[in-house]
């Protein structure tokens, strides 16, 4: 399932100010959910601003999910997958067919991100355990969607852990990307879905970069 305004917002030409303005509104389509005891996973470092938001929103506790693109040497712009810290990884087959990758240097590729993805996790949460997932109803934010290579990596991962409830939530996603993602969620829900995406960046009036230690300053004050 997909929730969002359609066209008339984007014949509106409205944008989100900021990611703090992202959350806000996104926020307010997840409290119409009354989820019971949620819990916000981000995806950094672009999705913690928003998450942060929903998550003071929801009175809900905030922690990251990393995913780290798989690429290949000879094309190192194209992802292919996505991997998370602890979950398989997910391979796009069509992508995979048209770069050609070594299966040996695939798989290097694979166990490089994944520790990568190991070191970035505990760089962000320190000391502090993983929140308790199994039960729960689950919400990953990020500032959008585009091709959901990494949203569906980290939903496919939790998935596994139980979670009462899944949903994606994304202040901009392209149709494309929400609707494939629903095998993977029990829903997606989005402030904007404008048919001509092109990309996440476009949607913001003011969209700078996310650095590691503005992710573990958000992380800490929210009490992740």
């Amino acid at each position: 399932m997909t929730l969002h305004d359609g066209v008339a917002e984007v014949v509106r030409m409205q944008v989100f100010r900021d990611r703090d303005d992202g959350g806000r509104r996104l926020a307010d389509r997840l409290l119409a959910l009354r989820l019971r005891d949620p819990v916000v996973l981000t995806l950094p470092r672009g999705g913690v601003p928003v998450g942060r938001v929903v998550a003071e929103r929801l009175g809900a506790p905030l922690d990251v999910t990393v995913v780290r693109k798989i690429t290949s040497p000879d094309f190192p712009e194209t992802a292919v997958g996505a991997v998370t810290a602890e979950g398989a990884p997910i391979i796009n087959d069509r992508l995979k067919r048209m770069v050609h990758p070594d299966p040996d240097v695939l798989a290097d590729s694979i166990e490089k991100e994944r520790a990568e993805a190991r070191r970035r996790v505990e760089a962000y949460r320190g000391a502090r355990p993983a929140p308790r997932v199994a039960g729960r109803d689950v919400v990953v934010v990020d500032d959008g969607l585009a091709t959901g290579m990494s949203a569906r990596a980290a939903l496919s991962a939790l998935r596994e852990q139980g979670p009462a409830s899944l949903t994606l939530a994304v202040p901009v996603c392209s149709p494309e990307a929400a609707d494939a993602l629903g095998d993977v969620c029990d829903r997606v829900v989005c402030v904007l879905c404008p048919p001509r995406f092109q990309a996440v960046s476009l949607w913001y009036e003011s969209f700078p970069q996310v650095d590691d230690a503005e992710v573990q300053r958000m992380l800490a004050g929210a009490g992740a």
